[in-house]
């Protein structure tokens, strides 16, 4: 009796276990459904303007005309000045947080503080970029202002993937090192970090990607709604894709004429981020084939 009621409640579990996985995979092509209506939707519209005019030529009759060069540009910037401000002090946040502090209270309280910063609304963090380093550090509407606002809202993704991929490496690596007369930062650095280093780029470049297209922080800090020029210095103001955007939907004066500039801006975004995810994958994998090649 026990064997048969056994095998019923093993029968059960299966059935439990057959039905999650089919809503599982439900879910999942839901999402990739929708994901691919939206971007199906934003290439019909949108690629009918892309042409090397508009990727090259600034905005002209009241934006009515013309391309998205100088916005193009000025995201390039800003994300240029994100990644030189979050990446080395995200990755040194999580090396001295996973290799050098003593676990307890304090340590977990930081890592909480971190992972209730990546839900913060994008707009704190743009008011405060406002009031800290354009009001404040007297950085002014600036590029810098900018990058600097969106590298502390990629920072606290930053330190959490970096400290994930560092997690991720053996303590049987480790305790080889120091068998053999490593210092702690010579195993941190030639035993610890080039394992990590696959895992560390890619939950950097997701996170930039984020910030690439985040509107709020930039509209509270620098980003202008038209600028027919590149921004000559770090504390110039500049135009920015997704800030575009926004004025295109939503702003514009005449918003039939110039919706079809704005899905173009849409697509030229997306085509953005996507790359940006690319060259995560492709960094991921080459540095996975080194270390597993033991070079």
């Amino acid at each position: 009796m026990k064997d048969i009621a056994a095998k019923r409640r093993v029968q059960e579990w299966r059935g439990s276990e057959i039905i999650g996985f089919w809503l599982l995979r439900f879910s999942l092509i839901l999402v990739l459904i929708i994901l691919g209506l939206i971007i199906l939707d934003i290439v019909i519209k949108g690629a009918g303007v892309i042409n090397w005019e508009f990727i090259t030529t600034a905005p002209r009759s009241g934006m009515t005309e013309g391309g998205i060069f100088p916005a193009l540009v000025g995201t390039i910037y800003v994300t240029l000045i994100t990644i030189a401000f979050a990446v080395p002090l995200g990755v040194a946040a999580a090396i001295y947080l996973n290799e050098y502090a003593v676990q307890g209270r304090f340590t977990r309280l930081i890592r909480m503080s971190l992972r209730n910063l990546a839900g913060v609304p994008s707009i704190v963090f743009g008011l405060f970029g406002m009031a800290v380093f354009v009001k404040m550090f007297g950085f002014g509407p600036s590029l810098i202002a900018a990058g600097f606002t969106l590298g502390l809202l990629t920072l606290p993704v930053t330190v959490t993937a970096a400290e994930e991929a560092l997690v991720t490496v053996p303590r049987a690596y480790r305790a080889g090192a120091f068998a053999l007369g490593a210092t702690r930062w010579q195993v941190v650095r030639s035993v610890v970090l080039p394992r990590a280093i696959p895992g560390i780029l890619t939950g950097t470049i997701l996170g930039l990607a984020r910030a690439a297209g985040e509107t709020a922080p930039i509209l509270a800090t620098g980003a202008a709604f038209f600028l027919p020029f590149l921004p000559d210095s770090v504390k110039s103001q500049f135009m920015a894709l997704p800030y575009h955007l926004f004025i295109m939907s939503t702003q514009h004066h005449n918003l039939a004429v110039v919706r079809p500039i704005a899905y173009g801006t849409a697509l030229v975004l997306v085509a953005l981020v996507c790359m940006l995810n690319l060259v995560a994958v492709l960094l991921r994998k080459r540095y996975r084939d080194r270390v597993e090649k033991g070079l």
